[in-house]
């Protein structure tokens, strides 16, 4: 099998890349390189370019015309950036997919795997969700992940397309092959924030305290990367099973997590036994755009996908402490 992987220079996309080599699927890259990196993409048949761009999108089919489908993980991720700059975000993450889902099917590719996201929910006190949980979308960002989950699906209920949305909780740690990882120096995710603090000796900051938490920090559902990618191999796998070409729904959601709820405060222990250190913790107001968080079971995956989750927390970190010794080494810093 070979695929089209848009964003597979970033983060996740180059560790989804990664995992579809190990298993004998082909990938094939697009990028534009805004936030990803070049590195990211050896080995690997690689086009640089723009989502929207159907002169590049057609000319990748031409030069492989047998990719049978495409994981679309192009997007802007940064949430107080999309509360700075919505129109950026609406840009880049919903109206080039509509460009780029267009390009598809001219070219006959109707099978799309979406990298959604679990910050489009609405969490209940306890934050569990589960697929059928209320949407309430508390960022430019989650609503742009909102609102192209609705234009995939009235497009597939409207044509040929045939759409798997996984909706991603909170993916930390590398690729365990030290190939890829966050390609940021300095990255401004949690897990980055406690490697800096770790790093530098200046105090970690738990942002929002008073969510109705067991802690009053926030909770999140801290899925390993790796696992994630696998999920992806998955979908890919069982796609026609899940969204068959006839006699079946063309539109399906399915949630990637690992069913277990981790407050903010419960990860910064866990990294000081990773790590066998203390830090100094403080407590300080939300940053805009912050929620309670959410965690979900993956009842659903491995119901429908036949996958579920074998790294943990730890295995997360020691993979993450391993990729900011090594990144220098690949990324050339």
């Amino acid at each position: 099998m070979k695929v089209l992987i848009t964003g597979a220079a970033g983060y996740i996309g180059s560790t989804i890349a990664s995992a579809c080599l190990d298993e004998g699927i082909v990938p094939v890259v697009l990028d534009n390189l805004v936030t990803g990196r070049e590195e990211f993409t050896r080995g690997r048949a690689f086009y640089r370019g723009d989502i929207a761009d159907g002169g590049v999108v057609d000319r990748i089919f031409a030069e492989h015309p047998d990719i049978a489908a495409t994981v679309h993980c192009a997007a802007l991720v940064v949430v107080p950036e999309s509360v700075a700059d919505p129109v950026r975000y609406y840009r880049e993450n919903v109206a080039k997919t509509v460009e780029l889902v267009a390009h598809l099917l001219r070219n006959g590719c109707e099978r799309v795997v979406f990298s959604s996201s679990a910050s489009i929910y609405a969490p209940d006190g306890g934050g569990h969700v589960d697929e059928s949980s209320p949407i309430s979308a508390s960022s430019p960002y989650a609503r742009t992940k909102a609102i192209t989950e609705m234009v995939l699906a009235d497009i597939a209920a409207a044509t040929p397309l045939r759409v798997v949305a996984l909706r991603y909780f909170n993916p930390i740690g590398a690729d365990p092959k030290l190939r890829t990882g966050l390609q940021a120096a300095n990255p401004s995710h949690v897990l980055g924030k406690l490697f800096e603090a770790h790093r530098t000796g200046t105090p970690f900051r738990v942002t929002g305290v008073d969510w109705p938490t067991r802690d009053g920090s926030a909770i999140r559902d801290y899925i390993h990367v790796w696992d994630l990618a696998l999920a992806h191999v998955a979908a890919l796998r069982k796609f026609d099973e899940v969204v068959p070409a006839a006699g079946g729904a063309s539109y399906e959601v399915i949630n990637i997590g690992t069913g277990d709820g981790t407050t903010v405060r419960e990860l910064v222990d866990a990294f000081q036994r990773v790590v066998g250190a203390r830090l100094v913790v403080e407590d300080a107001e939300p940053r805009p755009g912050d929620v309670i968080g959410c965690y979900t079971d993956s009842d659903k995956a491995a119901w429908l996908l036949e996958w579920k989750t074998e790294l943990g927390i730890a295995e997360a970190i020691e993979d993450s402490l391993r990729w900011s010794e090594r990144r220098p080494l690949v990324l050339g810093e």
